[in-house]
């Protein structure tokens, strides 16, 4: 029994150390990694959330343009437009940030509704003198946001770019499909977070990111944006995304220039779990979703992304390019 005793106790404590020094080894390598990748633009104290919100701004408005205003989608950040902002720039003064949680941002107290998110955005363009007009352009999650961001400071924003966005039937219309899948959630904040603190995340991204972050990204996302107050925000975000679903809900703009891109490549859903057929009725939902956002404005088009899944950000830039110019020089 003693030398049981021994061996349980050797055991532990050799776990202890190999946690202990997955934990060392992740603080080490995220400080080092932090400095491969250096803060553009500034932090803005948001005083009705109490915390910092990251702000980028490239170029300048020529002859009274609009500011270009891009909102991304769930789990992205500003570091997720690439090139687009730039290619943009000499056109119009572009704004990019990062929502509370996510890359250089830190948490919020308020809680992550639509309602706080596009309050606090507005506050952060405030104080930097960014004024209107806007052209605010969103990617999925993030075309939601955008809509809510329109539709609160109407008199602000005169153009919309929706980039294969969430639509506020979504989620209504998809759950008893995902249940009947019985779809498996993404694993909870507090996890995720523990992942990542231990350096299995750092150790082990090729196979744990594939099929989520593309290869040329993982170190970005490895060093920036994935932390603790990351996960807790992207999951608070889903949990309250009814308020923004609610608020845009039935929606009408006027005859504001209103752009919708959807992806012309289906999602794969089946690579997570999802049968054929239920994937065809997920896509379909989709697909009907974004042709009804058409009908949030009396001055709508749809131009479909055809080489396109759902990054169209990624797979077709210039189209997103070329689509955000041509609503910039229709409202000039």
């Amino acid at each position: 029994m003693a030398g049981w005793k021994k061996g349980l106790i050797c055991g532990l404590f050799l776990l202890i150390i190999l946690v202990g020094s997955g934990f060392v080894y992740e603080m080490i390598a995220s400080k080092l990694g932090e400095q491969a990748f250096p803060m553009p633009g500034k932090l803005i104290q948001i005083d009705s959330g109490n915390y910092l919100l990251h702000v980028q701004r490239v170029g300048e408005g020529h002859n009274g343009a609009p500011t270009i205003i891009m909102e991304a989608g769930s789990g992205e950040s500003s570091l997720s437009w690439g090139n687009i902002p730039a290619q943009l720039s000499p056109f119009a003064a572009v704004v990019t940030y990062d929502r509370a949680g996510y890359a250089w941002s830190t948490r919020a107290r308020s809680e992550r509704t639509g309602e706080h998110i596009v309050r606090e955005l507005h506050e952060a363009l405030d104080k930097e003198g960014i004024k209107g007009p806007y052209i605010m352009v969103g990617h999925s999650l993030g075309g939601l946001y955008a809509r809510l961001f329109a539709q609160t400071y109407r008199e602000e924003v005169v153009g919309l770019v929706l980039i294969d966005a969430r639509t506020e039937d979504y989620m209504k219309e998809t759950a008893s499909i995902y249940a009947q899948e019985h779809h498996q959630e993404m694993p909870s904040a507090f996890l995720l977070g523990l992942i990542k603190n231990s350096g299995v995340l750092r150790l082990f991204q090729d196979s744990l990111l594939e099929g989520m972050v593309a290869k040329e990204k993982r170190s970005q996302f490895m060093n920036v944006i994935a932390k603790p107050s990351y996960f807790d925000a992207v999951a608070e975000e889903a949990k309250l995304i009814d308020s923004v679903e609610n608020a845009v809900r039935g929606q009408k703009l006027g005859d504001m220039p209103v752009r919708v891109i959807p992806r012309g490549i289906p999602h794969p859903y089946s690579s997570t779990g999802i049968s054929e057929e239920a994937a065809k009725k997920l896509e379909e939902i989709w697909q009907k979703g974004q042709r009804r956002m058409l009908n949030i404005s009396s001055n709508s088009e749809l131009i479909v992304a055809a080489k396109s899944g759902h990054m169209v950000i990624d797979d077709e830039p210039q189209l997103v390019v070329d689509v955000i110019r041509e609503v910039l020089a229709s409202v000039k």
